[in-house]
């Protein structure tokens, strides 16, 4: 019999985050990273078994359920050859299924829902004292996440809130029951965290929210995100601002010209279509229709020519048709779509299009194959038309998955469109700092369009080295750096770290 593995207790205990489905989950991990730093804990080695694992889980779709209790089932043996290792199950699955986990999984210790994330490190001191599992599931937000410490992934790009939550009822759509009503943060709290952020060294912000476009809805301005996005604009040092996800039927003529007159906020927009047929946006609550979409797609390509544009798309909605679905491929052929995400229909219990009768799952392969065929082909083509352009790429960490054997770096254009180019520094641009650090800006030549990506693989024309680079120079290699939350006037979690010399679903 194999004895049971003994933890240190004289060791800082290790903890590894593992995040699933949205960019608002992402960040959420961020904030448990830098809650379980400043309560004493230390990012797990790589190859290395963590002392505490969270689970920062999505519910969006229909296999997220598997996909949790599976991975809870390949950790219990390994939980009980490690005493004192403990499991927490955060997120909106742990929203949704509460008590359920518990007793799906029993050997997880910590259960807590999107609400109060900041429980988490007493959460867990509780389960250990206590020996028992402790589950808490808030149903509102009592603090906004922003006020919480942060351990930033990236020392030259961040995520920013500016809202949580939404005010939509999509019929298909599970998240505003787990997120709860919207919630805005004041403007000048958002620019003080990227004012800060921008000193640490990040040149590159995106803004965040369940529903961005509506921001202000809660202290009643309609424009209160063109506002922003200005406001951005005059930061000094923020050289690109992104957000995401808009809704198309709040997305209106103000932002489009603010996008294109505020020279940071850059060429690329995410506007989810869900389906092209104005009968299906009707049965999912949508709130626009066909024309207005593609009348946004068509006034941003007016105002923002060299604007990339992507979207999400479900397939097989229930009472889908032939010809509802021949509409949604009339309107991606009509907006020339730079990238989609694209998927089958998940029931999922609780929703309102959950008891409405299902399509038949060989006509919804079916359809979901053409799509992505008419998309890749359009992606292809979109890219083409990239070739022999000039542009300036930010380098990025981890974006080239065969970055090692092709001897190539990987980065993103303004549009956001990923580029793989030689990473060679000629010995004509050669300032004796060595190899690309990622924040760095190249300026490269497309030579070639693939259906997913750019290539350039001539020579970098012009390299620029950041304060982002700098920063991932001095973050390389050192101790785990928190970030501060973004004060309210609220009592935070703990000591408050200083701040570091520098860091980084609609």
């Amino acid at each position: 019999m194999t004895e049971p593995l003994q933890v240190d207790a004289a060791s800082p205990r290790t903890y590894e985050v593992k995040t699933y489905g949205c960019q608002m989950n992402v960040h959420d991990s961020e904030r448990l990273g830098g809650l379980l730093i400043d309560a004493g804990y230390v990012p797990v080695a790589e190859g290395e078994q963590a002392d505490v694992v969270v689970f920062n889980t999505c519910a969006v779709r229909e296999n997220a359920d598997n996909k949790l209790y599976g991975n809870l089932g390949h950790l219990a043996p390994v939980k009980a050859q490690r005493p004192g290792m403990q499991i927490a199950v955060g997120g909106c699955m742990a929203q949704k299924d509460r008590d359920t986990v518990v007793k799906k999984a029993p050997w997880v210790d910590v259960v807590f829902g999107t609400h109060n994330i900041g429980s988490l490190p007493a959460l867990l001191e509780r389960a250990r004292v206590q020996e028992e599992a402790q589950v808490e599931i808030l149903e509102s937000l009592e603090v906004f996440p922003s006020t919480l410490p942060t351990k930033r992934d990236s020392a030259y790009a961040a995520w920013v809130s500016i809202s949580v939550g939404c005010n939509n009822t999509c019929t298909f759509c599970i998240v505003p029951s787990l997120r709860g009503k919207e919630k805005d943060r004041r403007p000048g709290e958002i620019l003080a965290e990227i004012e800060a952020l921008v000193a640490e060294g990040v040149s590159e912000v995106t803004l965040l929210g369940q529903n961005v476009n509506a921001y202000g809805v809660e202290f009643g301005d309609r424009q209160a995100f063109s506002k922003l996005l200005r406001a951005c604009g005059e930061i000094e040092g923020l050289e690109r601002v992104r957000f995401t996800s808009p809704h198309p039927a709040e997305f209106t003529d103000d932002v489009i010209e603010a996008m294109a007159e505020t020279p940071n906020v850059m060429p690329s927009l995410h506007m989810p279509l869900q389906s092209g047929s104005s009968r299906l946006l009707k049965e999912m609550r949508r709130s626009y229709r066909q024309q207005k979409f593609l009348d946004i797609i068509a006034k941003v390509k007016a105002a923002i020519p060299d604007a990339a544009i992507t979207t999400d798309i479900i397939v097989g909605f229930p009472g889908e048709t032939e010809e509802d679905f021949l509409e949604t491929l009339a309107v991606v052929e009509q907006s020339r779509f730079s990238g989609a995400f694209t998927f089958q229909y998940s029931k999922r219990p609780g929703t309102p299009a959950a008891d409405l009768p299902s399509v038949d799952p060989a006509l919804i392969a079916d359809r979901y194959q053409r799509l992505t065929a008419l998309q890749t082909r359009i992606g292809l083509e979109e890219n083409q038309a990239q070739e022999g352009r000039t542009l300036e790429v930010m380098v990025a960490a981890g974006e080239g998955r065969r970055d090692d054997s092709t001897g190539r770096m990987s980065g993103r254009a303004p549009d956001n469109r990923l580029v793989h180019f030689n990473g060679v520094v000629p010995s004509a641009l050669d300032d004796g700092r060595g190899a690309l650090r990622p924040g760095d800006m190249v300026t490269v030549t497309i030579t070639r369009g693939a259906p997913h990506y750019l290539e350039a693989d001539g020579d970098i024309l012009a390299l620029r080295r950041t304060k982002s680079g700098d920063a991932w120079d001095r973050r390389n290699g050192a101790p785990a750096e928190v970030t501060p939350g973004v004060g309210l006037g609220m009592p935070s979690i703990g000591v408050p770290a200083p701040l570091p010399p520098v860091t980084g679903c609609s």
